[in-house]
Order: C-alpha cells, then structure tokens, then sequence
C-alpha cells in the first residue's frame, strides 16, 4: 500500500481515485472547489462528473492542495494539460520532493509545444526519471463502472513504472509498463483530434468505411510525428497507440467524438461548447498546437490539418471532407 494524491477531480481523475482505492492504497482526491469536496465527502459520489458512481468510503477529498499532497509517494496529476503549467506552478513547493509524478493530461502545450511530461519537469525542476505517463483506451465511465479495462504506465526509470504500476492494478484494471515517454504522450495527444475527425463524419452522416480510414490514416500520421521527436512505433500499435485511438474515436463516451460530433451537425465551436456545459473538447485545443508542432518539424498531418482548419479557421465540413479527398495520390 503507498499514499496516492490524485490531483483533480473530474471525471478521469475521480476515477483513477477510485482504482488507487480499490487496489488498496491510501487515497486523497484534490477538488479545486469546496462545495464538491464536500458534496464528495459527504455522499461518495462525484454527482457533478460521475453521477450513479458509489466512490469508497476510504477515500479522503480535500480542496487543499497542502492537506492532498502531504507525504504523497504517488501525486496524480489530473488536469487539463493547458492548464497544467500554472497548477504546477502553485504547487511547485508542496509537492513531496521523492514522489512519482503521474501525468494523465493529453495534450501538446500552447505556444511551448512541449509535451505534458516535458511541462512537468520545466516547470517544477523534478527530474523526468521522476515522471511517468498513464495512457491507453481508458473511457472513464467505464472503469468507475468496474469494466475490464488496460492501461500503460510510461517511465524512462522502469522501478518507477512498476512502482505505479502495483499501485493501480485493481481486479478491474490491469496495467502494463513500458519506457517510451515520448510515443505514449504523443499517442495520447494526438487521438483527441482524430476523435474529432471521427466524430465530425458521423455527425456528417458519413458511415463506418469514412470511420475506418480516418482512423487507420490518422495512425499513421500520428506515429510520422512520434518518429520525428525520437519515438518507439512500436508503441503506437499498442495500447497508448492503436488501442487509445479505437476507444476514443468508436465511443459516445468520448468528449472528443461527441464534440465532433456536434460540429459535424452544423454547429458552432460556441454552440457545441454550450451542450457540453461549457467545456471544449481537448483536441479543439489540442489541433492548433499539434499542428503548429508538426508544421514546425515538416511532419505531414492532413487530418490533424483538417480538424485545425474546421475548429480556427471557420473551414466548413464539406470544405474539409474536399481537402482530404482531393489529396494527391500515392502508395500507402
């Protein structure tokens, strides 16, 4: 058993809350506001992002960042990746100097183009031995509801890994190690805009074959950039690859597909936003930096391409379902 603080709690992060509990360590979840922590406390269930999830009664919740993070061996870092930088910066002091840093934020950073696990270690000096990554095909309402599911746990420094690893590997959840920092973060990142893509078509009322390709294609351009930044390919055909992009792109459950969705019915990044009580997909963030990162390197990504041209610069969905068409032929 070690002492877990789960940084952030929606819905992701209420439920890795819930897996560290369930593989017996002791666990605090951070709320950022009081009325949830309480409401958490009080009812263990986290009715603003997994209502109907009975939480358990050994879990602690505070809105104190110092009362969460005291004597951590293992601080879960649950945030938005565009927001992770100025949490980080808050918490820069009170974070235990031997603890593992868990990054569960998909995401290239605005302006920066660093990778969450790069942000981690810029911003808070840890070394990145220090900092691991936690990605695969984990829809979160799955695995709160106790649905078999994998993940993969990336560290340069493998006893840190296996370290996560033992620690939050409940009868439900089974994970699985590897030391490709670079491709699990990338993989992670970039799904969220083929998400995007997927969804859009489907909103579009375009059918399983458009489905398929964008999702084989975008594969392929994901692991063009992960080759670029020193990457393993082989780790785009597992888990944090192929199997984060199926799950993400195929479900309801995804943010990412749902909010594609939306735009591919014809509805503004506004109105979208609205439906989903405010929130914007990470891969409408996530498009523009991915793309200026891939632009910068000279990586082709069409698709990436296409998303960031629906959600910045007002393309519409016929326009980008023309561009990715009328693309010029060539070998697979």
């Amino acid at each position: 058993m070690v002492s877990v603080s789960v940084m952030g709690a929606g819905s992701w992060g209420t439920t890795l809350a819930k897996v560290f509990s369930d593989a017996g360590n002791a666990v605090t979840l951070w709320a950022r506001r009081e009325e949830l922590a309480s409401t958490i406390r009080d009812s263990h269930e986290n009715r603003d992002y997994l209502p109907g999830i009975t939480l358990p009664e050994s879990l602690q919740v505070t809105s104190s960042a110092t009362e969460a993070l005291e004597g951590a061996a293992i601080v879960v870092l649950a945030i938005p990746s565009q927001a992770l930088r100025g949490n980080l910066a808050e918490w820069k002091e009170t974070i235990p100097q031997d603890a593992t840093l868990v990054s569960l934020a998909k995401g290239i950073e605005k302006g920066t183009h660093l990778r969450m696990s790069e942000v981690i270690a810029e911003v808070t000096e840890a070394d990145p031995s220090r900092i691991a990554v936690l990605s695969g095909p984990n829809l979160a309402r799955e695995i709160a509801e106790g649905q078999p599911a994998a993940t993969v746990i990336a560290c340069s420094d493998e006893n840190r890994a296996k370290l996560v690893q033992a620690a939050v590997a409940a009868p439900y959840f089974r994970p699985y190690t590897n030391t490709d920092v670079v491709g699990t973060e990338i993989g992670g990142a970039c799904k969220n805009v083929i998400a995007l893509a997927c969804g859009i078509s489907h909103g579009y009322g375009l059918g399983e074959n458009t489905n398929a390709s964008l999702i084989t294609r975008g594969l392929a351009e994901i692991a063009r950039l992960g080759a670029t930044l020193g990457a393993d390919a082989k780790t785009f055909s597992g888990l944090a690859g192929m199997g984060d992009l199926v799950a993400t792109c195929s479900s309801p459950l995804s943010r990412n597909r749902s909010f594609g969705e939306r735009l591919g019915q014809g509805e503004s990044l506004e109105k979208a936003r609205e439906a989903t009580n405010g929130q914007v997909a990470e891969g409408v963030i996530s498009s523009q930096s991915i793309f200026d990162l891939a632009t910068k390197l000279g990586v082709e990504m069409p698709i990436t391409q296409a998303v960031y041209g629906v959600c910045h610069r007002d393309m519409k969905v016929t326009d980008m379902i023309v561009a990715l068409m009328g693309r010029s032929k060539k070998a697979e």
